[in-house]
């Protein structure tokens, strides 16, 4: 299969690269600069120069693809709002090079967006108001216009190596630097975790064999205990383990207030029923035992 696939240089997309590759599937890669090039043709890939805005591109790409796995998004915080509009567009132009064609279109997307305190499960759609709720349902909508869709919903904390800007990362920089390793009341909320090689398999997995509408969860891990994860990073660095209280998050944490509270437990029973997925890689608190986090000043 000639596979389109934005977003193949980062993170995840430069482990689903030769994980389709290596699965005997030809990959062309999204690239919007030079050294993104020069990479993608290092791994066995071809090359399509663009951006997530040039809309032209995409549809090229996509046209000329058996299939696309669309993984790039714009992580501008400052204008989250513009980030989003510019990935519905890019979805919606690529669903329309491929409308009634029957090919795979795997979407991403997050399981916080799933309603917070209750275990999620793939039949759950995204909670009211939630971040990239619209982009999620319109690629799942393309499924009544010829197009096999899905959506992979990815945990909060996809780890692994080179994982330099993550969440994990972010909360090692915050314990440096207030000398504690917290964790908000008693630390019961739970994060659900997987392994970022076991998801970029879970990519492929979808690519080549989901039901068209369907709806994934990359989590190998339920729910990992946001204290057991505090506590680890505070074994990791020295530091003492405490609790913050509700009103202090903001003050503490910085940006990452708006998630360390969360509770998103997340099933993925369904996902492994549908594709036969099986997650082999570390868990999250074996993963950042292992050293290799704290080796980033953020």
């Amino acid at each position: 299969m000639r596979v389109f696939v934005t977003g193949a240089t980062g993170y995840i997309g430069s482990m689903v690269v030769p994980e389709l590759l290596g699965a005997g599937h030809q990959v062309v890669g999204l690239a919007r600069s030079d050294s993104a090039a020069a990479a993608l043709m290092a791994a066995g890939a071809e090359v399509q120069r663009g951006t997530l805005e040039d809309l032209d591109s995409l549809r090229n790409g996509a046209a000329a693809a058996d299939g696309v796995i669309h993984l790039a998004f714009i992580h501008d915080f400052s204008n989250i709002e513009a980030s989003d509009m510019i990935d519905l567009r890019a979805i919606e132009t690529i669903g329309a090079a491929l409308e009634g064609t029957g090919k795979p279109f795997v979407g991403t997307s997050g399981t916080m967006m799933l309603t917070p305190g209750r275990l999620g499960t793939e039949e759950d759609a995204g909670a009211a108001g939630v971040r990239r709720v619209a982009s999620e349902n319109v690629v799942l909508s393309m499924a009544e216009r010829g197009v096999r869709t899905s959506v992979v919903r990815l945990a909060p904390t996809v780890h692994g190596e080179g994982d330099a800007h993550g969440f994990i990362t972010s909360l090692i920089g915050v314990a440096r630097a207030k000398g504690v390793s917290a964790f908000v009341g008693d630390g019961s909320n739970r994060w659900p975790a997987v392994h970022r090689l076991d998801a970029a398999h879970l990519f492929r997995l979808a690519l080549e064999a989901a039901p068209a509408g369907s709806r994934l969860h990359g989590a190998s891990e339920e729910g990992v205990l946001f204290r057991d994860i505090a506590e680890v990073i505070g074994r990791q660095l020295e530091l003492p383990v405490v609790s913050i209280a509700a009103e202090d998050v903001g003050d503490h944490f910085g940006w990452l207030s708006v998630v360390v509270s969360i509770d998103n437990p997340t099933s993925s029973v369904l996902t492994r029923e549908r594709l036969g997925w099986q997650p082999e890689g570390p868990s999250l608190i074996e993963d950042i035992e292992q050293g290799h986090y704290f080796k980033y000043e953020r």
